[in-house]
């Protein structure tokens, strides 16, 4: 039979790095007799891909109406790195013998990477293809999955940390009589969050209408834009509601005030910067609920998702008795000799100014975070590049992000 496994394992338990880091881990490769190989390849690939069908009706010269379904697409390529870890393209033959061979690889990721990213028609994505080189056979291969994380420092945008507060009003007409406005205030302390964190909404409402508001709505979306390049330039839109809180009713002629929090689950951060065909923003929607033909108040936030919180908008101090392990050290180039040698080294920075290692001087007060996969469920890697002979070695993927947790029972410090 030969080739019993295939595993790839890196260099932290999440499978995650930031942008500009170094990746270090090892391809364990077991055989249950001596096998032939040219070689033994690894590849590391960093893409975005965008894709959907879109039907076109059109008239022929008898006209008849025909419709054609046209496949775009779009892709961008943002690196690949490949080597050998054994042998060569033009080598000879080597027998291995049957057991277990570990070899040790590793890839610097390029600084200026967009986070991963899955959505419906899109995505960007980052993985490790192992190859057995075989000669006058088909090549076997395993692929994983890792994250890649942009870092967002927040603290670096002054525009986010400014308050909101968003003042609605409308007047209900029906038939020939007008009645008093409906107002509405809603604010939050600042616009740029993390994954974890809690948005504090505050809101009044003082109805003099002759209209019942059924309740007041507030949505969390995150909204995707993706775009096409062959054969033709086409945008798809997404929104995808992420959380959702509604307080009411408020009745003809009464008032209230209500202070409410909306947990943010893990999420990729803003923007994807660095990526052309994939855009993501998300915003805090506002609208009333009324009833019958009239038409609510509708507004929207923007809100900014970073990777490093507001050192400015804490609710209390950290909870920091237990020390969180992250990828923010990475552990350094493994030694050949030894493959299962550890050791850790700091990584020198990050494309948003402040170096990773310096983020707890920089801001004592922010805990370190977890990362966690995203909440929309995890999907294939496989790709049209994959044949019958790959082998995934997650059965399906989703990304990891630094999702923070602030203690509010915490002691201030």
């Amino acid at each position: 039979m030969g080739l019993k496994e295939c595993q790839i394992v890196l260099d932290n338990p999440w499978n995650t790095y930031y942008a500009g880091q170094t990746i270090n881990g090892r391809a364990e490769i077991t055989f249950d007799s001596p096998k032939k190989v040219r070689g033994i390849h690894i590849a590391f690939k960093g893409e975005a891909h965008t894709s959907w069908m879109e039907s076109e009706t059109k008239t022929d010269n008898q006209g008849q109406s025909q419709t054609e379904d046209t496949a775009l697409s779009g892709h961008e390529e943002y690196f690949q790195i490949q080597y050998y870890l054994l042998g060569g393209k033009n080598g000879g033959e080597i027998e291995l013998p049957a057991g277990t061979h570990t070899y040790p690889f590793t890839c610097a990721l390029p600084p200026s990477l967009p986070s991963s990213f899955e959505g419906e028609w899109g995505y960007v994505r980052y993985t490790v293809k192992v190859t057995l080189d075989r000669p006058w056979k088909f090549d076997q291969d395993t692929k994983m999955a890792f994250t890649v994380i942009s870092a967002i420092d927040l603290n670096l945008d002054p525009r986010v940390k400014e308050p909101v507060k968003l003042e609605l009003e409308k007047t209900f007409c029906c038939c020939w009589c007008k009645s008093g406005p409906l107002s509405v205030v809603v604010g939050i302390p600042v616009t740029g969050f993390v994954s974890g964190q809690e948005i504090p909404i505050s809101a009044e409402c003082d109805n003099n209408s002759n209209v019942s508001v059924i309740s007041l709505k507030f949505t969390l979306r995150k909204n995707v834009k993706f775009h096409t390049q062959m054969p033709r330039r086409a945008t798809k839109e997404d929104s995808i509601i992420i959380a959702e809180l509604q307080v009411g009713p408020i009745e003809p002629g009464k008032s209230a005030n209500w202070n409410q929090k909306m947990t943010i689950p893990p999420l990729p951060p803003s923007n994807l910067v660095n990526c052309g065909i994939i855009d993501l923003d998300y915003d805090l929607k506002i609208e009333t609920v009324v009833p019958g033909i009239h038409r609510g108040l509708k507004s929207k936030i923007p809100i900014i998702l970073g990777t490093i919180p507001l050192a400015s908008f804490q609710p209390k101090a950290p909870y920091t008795d237990v020390p969180v392990p992250q990828p923010m050290a990475t552990p350094a180039e493994p030694d050949a000799s030894n493959p299962n040698a550890g050791g850790w080294a700091l990584p020198s920075g990050d494309p948003m100014g402040a170096p990773l290692d310096n983020v707890h001087a920089l801001y004592p007060n922010i805990p370190a975070p977890t990362f966690t996969e995203g909440q929309f469920g995890a999907t294939t890697i496989q790709d049209k590049n994959d044949t019958q002979y790959t082998r995934m070695q997650q059965q399906a993927f989703a990304p990891c992000y630094p999702t923070f947790a602030f203690n509010p029972t915490a002691p201030t410090i």
